[in-house]
């Protein structure tokens, strides 16, 4: 149980690594940056939906044939609609940034932002503690070490994600407490999530193929729905094209190294 708390908490102190960057950086962190920080993130994000979620989801209904996929399928489709459904309720950030106005505007794109990455946190935040869920219900296709490469992928992926919020804050006038505070706050779901799901898993382990494609696609539709357009928008897009495929690889490398 010791080593899972620690798996759940992992993504959450990578949030907390990149927040405190505000402590050490004095200027808001340029467009190129933010631009290969975004795609490096995407990278990440993409490699962990395939290796550590939809490919066991699976392998985990290999018996079935050439129907293996459809417990993976559904779940994937599920997660999309999921955060389709999320992304009508809550607005985001690149919305409600342009009907922003006046002195308010500032406010509300703080607000956003913060609304923006908490809601990206949550699909991770379930993928690591259904992958937990897993170890803990001795699933033959998860394994501990594995569990671990996804929980780091994420940490690496949550780094430049706390960067980006608590930088461009206190560019905006926050005090440097504040902003990293916010952070902090913005990865605070991952464990909650992830805690919840782990906690579950006498009761996940009968869907535990659905709930990992489930997680797949919810990450899935905020990399394509928000971080690649964010990492494509401007002149010099290349630079997010090789984040991301920087990302990528080290994903790729973890999960089949520790896996």
């Amino acid at each position: 149980m010791k080593t899972v708390i620690i798996g759940l908490l992992i993504p959450f102190i990578g949030t907390g690594l990149g927040a405190a960057c505000v402590f050490l950086l004095r200027r808001d962190l340029k467009t190129g940056v933010q631009r290969a920080l975004t795609g490096f993130a995407a990278g990440v994000m993409v490699a962990a939906s395939i290796w550590s979620l939809i490919i066991p989801a699976i392998e985990q209904e290999a018996d079935k044939g050439r129907w293996a996929f459809l417990p993976a399928f559904a779940g994937f489709w599920f997660g999309v609609l999921f955060l389709l459904l999320l992304d009508h309720v809550i607005p985001h950030l690149h919305r409600s940034a342009e009907r922003a106005e006046g002195p308010k505007s500032s406010l509300t794109r703080t607000a956003m932002l913060v609304l923006a990455v908490t809601l990206h946190n949550i699909p991770e935040g379930m993928a690591v503690g259904v992958v937990y869920a897993g170890v803990l219900s001795g699933s033959a296709n998860i394994t501990a070490s594995g569990a671990l490469a996804l929980a780091l992928g994420i940490a690496i992926q949550n780094f430049p994600e706390g960067a980006i919020i608590s930088m461009p804050l206190c560019a905006e006038g926050k005090s440097k407490a504040k902003s990293f505070g916010l952070g902090v706050l913005s990865g605070a779901v991952e464990p909650v999530f992830g805690g919840l799901t782990a906690l579950a898993a006498a009761l996940v382990v009968p869907f535990m193929p659905y709930l990992l494609s489930f997680a797949a696609g919810a990450m899935l539709y905020v990399v394509v729905e928000e971080l690649i357009p964010e990492m494509s928008a401007g002149e010099h897009s290349n630079i997010g094209v090789v984040a991301f495929a920087v990302g990528f690889s080290v994903m790729m490398a973890l999960d089949v190294a520790l896996g």
